[in-house]
């Protein structure tokens, strides 16, 4: 296995334990060990960050329905919502430069530093 792969699988392993034990939140890590670690840019960070965290999530699923952690009530209008958020936000990605992708995700992810650390 090259460096790059052996990297790679690294980096996916940290992006798998992170997204399982928080149910989410793999893209935080994703995208930055894509960006830095792996060397790809912002736009394709992205949008594979969203590919590799997709099947993690369905992988996970099954552990919170099971641990009865899932509150069907609100899991369709989140998910519709989200289906919804996230044809726009592809949509957008295409649309708005590379810089200003990079300077909207490190705001979101001190924005969501700060609302973790107020509570």
């Amino acid at each position: 296995m090259g460096s790059v792969n052996f990297k790679a699988a690294l980096c996916g392993f940290a992006i798998g334990a992170i997204n399982g034990l928080f149910g989410g939140g793999g893209g935080m890590v994703a995208v930055p060990a894509l960006t830095n670690i792996l060397g790809y840019g912002t736009k394709q960070a992205h949008a594979t960050a969203i590919f590799v965290i997709a099947p993690l999530c369905v992988i996970a699923l099954f552990g919170y329905i099971f641990g009865g952690y899932i509150d069907m009530q609100i899991v369709v209008p989140t998910a519709v919502g989200s289906v919804a958020g996230g044809f726009l936000g592809a949509g957008l990605l295409d649309k708005i430069p590379q810089t200003a992708v990079r300077v909207l995700f490190i705001a979101v992810m001190i924005a969501a530093g700060i609302r973790m650390a107020v509570g």
